[in-house]
């Protein structure tokens, strides 16, 4: 069986840990550079994978961007568009020093940069957004470029942080079309049920729950919904 989860209660599992000090978004950040490494394998030619992060303002962004230090150091090209009003400074830090380099959304490059690149990092918005439209510029703008180079022969991946930008967590609705289609979403401590209700599951691609600690807390919470294997 799968337990799905509301983004509340999610939420609400992480907070005794992150109360504690433990480093929640670092063991994110692990597991998702794990998959994205997975997903780019040795590059399109063999050298070297190339990685572009998109980066909204929260704590997607920065699983995002300490992912991205890790790539960084083991070898891949990594570069970050930040999308939002601001980056998590940490995480952000950590990709520069790593070798990252940051990219501007208006970069008349960035096509070009998308369209060679092994894999898209989708990590715009988190769980706590609820605006509609969800993506506003340059987000919007970016996705769209991004959405371009997807209807091309042999596209990138995209790897989804959390869940796909714009989709609604809890019910699954998806109130804009401007998303990014993940090949491979990557949901921490928990499934969240909106990756499970349609439309949105169509927009999630393979979704792998990583153990990021929480599960004592989430240990008698009833799930938002219960599905088959």
């Amino acid at each position: 069986m799968i337990d799905a989860y509301t983004a509340a209660q999610v939420r609400a599992a992480e907070r005794p840990h992150l109360e504690a000090g433990e480093p929640l978004m670092q063991r994110a950040a692990t597991a998702l550079a794990g998959v994205v490494a997975d997903a780019a394998g040795p590059g399109r030619s063999g050298d070297r994978p190339s990685i572009v992060l998109l980066v909204g303002s929260g704590d997607n962004g920065g699983d995002a961007l300490f992912a991205g230090a890790e790539l960084a150091r083991s070898g891949a090209s990594v570069a970050v568009v930040p999308v939002g009003s601001r980056m998590h400074e940490s995480g952000l830090a950590a990709a520069i020093a790593a070798g990252a380099v940051r990219m501007p959304p208006d970069d008349p490059e960035l096509g070009a940069v998308l369209g060679s690149a092994d894999v898209i990092v989708d990590g715009i918005l988190g769980t706590g957004s609820g605006a509609s439209p969800a993506l506003r510029e340059p987000a919007r703008g970016v996705v769209r470029l991004a959405r371009e180079v997807l209807d091309r022969p042999d596209p990138p991946r995209v790897v989804a942080t959390d869940l796909p930008s714009g989709i609604h967590p809890d019910t699954g609705e998806v109130p804009d079309p401007v998303v990014l289609r993940a090949d491979v979403t990557v949901t921490f401590g928990a499934c969240k049920a909106g990756l499970l209700r349609a439309p949105a599951s169509g927009y999630a691609g393979e979704v792998l729950v990583v153990d990021i600690g929480i599960g004592d807390a989430l240990a008698g919470v009833e799930p938002e919904l219960v599905l088959p294997d």
